[in-house]
């Protein structure tokens, strides 16, 4: 490489810092430094991460986090426990405080990027955040999938669901519209009147864009019932879909459940086999013509005591 791109890079590197005010030894006027600004913000977006998962996505060294953590601690925003799944792992929660500070830094933020565009015309905006956009296309890292959080549904998400499930089962097995009403009716009766201690919606979001769901509900007074599990493609086989289900086991055991129930089709393969290795047997399989195919619709369960 030519000497050239290397230093306009640098050159562009030293401009946009002073630009953006992270040169300081805090960022916005707060206490923080910029990593730790990053790591309050990124705790902010679940209600508890695993550390492991949160250095992996942060790129930071261990006992670097560690240090953070721990004055977050000291300082009353955050705690840390032992992974009710793994024993081994820590997770950490945000406290109140935490939460609090985390929002007064994105209130910073946000009116200091609003004086940054004040000035500038609409066309020298478009052309920034296109100039911006082209940077993150360029050099994003080929595992399109950052830090996963695993977080309730908010405005817009049941919508996100439907169009999803039906967008992506008509491509991968050629399902007609039918089944995007099914998945809408099911959405539906959740939205409708959804039973907060029994029932529960999962999204898993990266990078601010949803790439998951899934959904507690109640089959009957013991039995809870698995549904909506969906994993977009670019975020497959990295263990998010067993993830999804374990949340939803965890929420079903608290609840008080004693069993659940899930309903699929044998077409669904990469499902059936995150099912299994979370313990689901096969009760029941049927043939059945449905969506425009020949399908074999099947019932899983799983003893939850």
């Amino acid at each position: 490489m030519t000497v050239e791109p290397v230093a306009r890079i640098r050159a562009f590197n030293r401009f946009y810092t002073r630009v953006i005010g992270v040169l300081g030894e805090s960022l916005l006027d707060t206490p923080y430094s910029l990593s730790e600004a990053r790591v309050l913000f990124e705790l902010a977006q679940a209600e508890r991460v695993e550390v492991v998962d949160l250095r992996s996505a942060l790129g930071l060294d261990a006992g670097y986090l560690s240090r953070v953590l721990t004055r977050f601690e000291a300082d009353g925003l955050a705690e840390r426990s032992r992974s009710a799944a793994d024993g081994r792992r820590q997770v950490v929660a945000l406290t109140s405080a935490g939460r609090a500070a985390a929002r007064d830094l994105d209130a910073r933020s946000r009116a200091d990027v609003g004086t940054l565009l004040e000035p500038l015309a609409e066309g020298q905006r478009r052309r920034l955040l296109g100039a911006m956009d082209a940077i993150q296309d360029v050099l994003r890292p080929t595992d399109p999938v950052g830090l996963v959080v695993l977080r309730p549904p908010v405005a817009g998400d049941l919508g996100w669901i439907v169009r999803r499930h039906g967008e992506l089962y008509a491509h991968a097995h050629g399902w007609d519209a039918r089944f995007e009403a099914y998945v809408a009716r099911i959405v539906g009766d959740y939205g409708a009147g959804a039973d907060p201690t029994r029932e529960a919606l999962w999204i898993a979001e990266a990078d601010g864009e949803p790439i998951g769901s899934i959904m507690c509900v109640a089959d009957d007074e013991h039995t809870a019932r698995l549904r909506i599990l969906l994993v977009e493609p670019a975020a497959r086989g990295l263990g998010l879909g067993r993830r999804l289900v374990d949340e939803c086991l965890r929420f079903a055991r608290r609840a008080g459940y004693r069993r659940m129930v899930l309903s699929t089709y044998d077409a669904m393969a990469e499902a059936r086999r995150i099912y299994q290795r979370a313990g689901f047997h096969l009760d029941r399989a049927e043939p059945v013509h449905e969506f425009g195919a020949d399908l074999v619709d099947e019932t899983w369960s799983l003893d939850l005591t």
